[in-house]
């Protein structure tokens, strides 16, 4: 396990009772909350200094939990000359129209082809607040899903962004169509 950086956070009392990953994402937003359940499941978070592996751990003040930081992978991502929509645009953020079959960013499987890749090309100036891997993704659609994304162009509009979707403040609309019966399952 390569470490690049060792944080550590104190649950204060308006913080506990909060699952683990959301606790983190809270004190360290610079991540997905995604990202930070595949580094509690992999072994890169500890509470009171014993490993912790589930992301619906409850956190209780007092406690410490530190956050090992990885080494970045050295994927070397390129722009493409992959067609997107963009919707709109200014010097802050990019509105763009991903398409249904294509992957957002890059990811063991899919180190090419990507809304990222696209991205490069056609905007360039994007945030690095996701590294090299998701430059300006601060949500993200399914491979299978078409459908709007707010891209930040800088670090400051990136963190604002991922402020807005943690506090749920972005309003989302889905329409979905279905081909065949679908169960009642509720």
């Amino acid at each position: 396990m390569n470490v690049s950086e060792v944080v550590e956070f104190r649950v204060e009392r308006e913080r506990e009772g909060k699952r683990l990953d959301r606790f983190l994402v809270e004190c360290y937003p610079d991540f997905s909350r995604s990202y930070i359940k595949k580094l509690i499941e992999k072994g890169f978070v500890f509470v009171n200094n014993k490993e912790v592996r589930k992301a619906s751990r409850k956190v209780k003040e007092g406690e410490k939990v530190t956050l090992l930081i990885p080494e970045p992978q050295q994927l070397k991502v390129e722009p493409e000359n992959i067609p997107i929509d963009i919707l709109y645009e200014d010097r802050d953020i990019a509105v763009v129209l991903k398409p249904c079959g294509l992957v957002v960013h890059p990811s063991p499987g899919y180190t090419s082809g990507t809304l990222v890749n696209a991205l490069l090309y056609h905007i360039r100036d994007l945030s690095s607040i996701g590294g090299v891997e998701r430059p300006g993704i601060v949500h993200r659609l399914d491979k299978e899903t078409a459908g709007v994304m707010v891209i930040a162009k800088n670090d400051t509009s990136h963190r604002e962004l991922v402020k807005q979707f943690q506090e749920r403040r972005t309003e989302k609309l889905y329409k979905v169509l279905v081909k065949g019966l679908v169960k009642n399952d509720y």
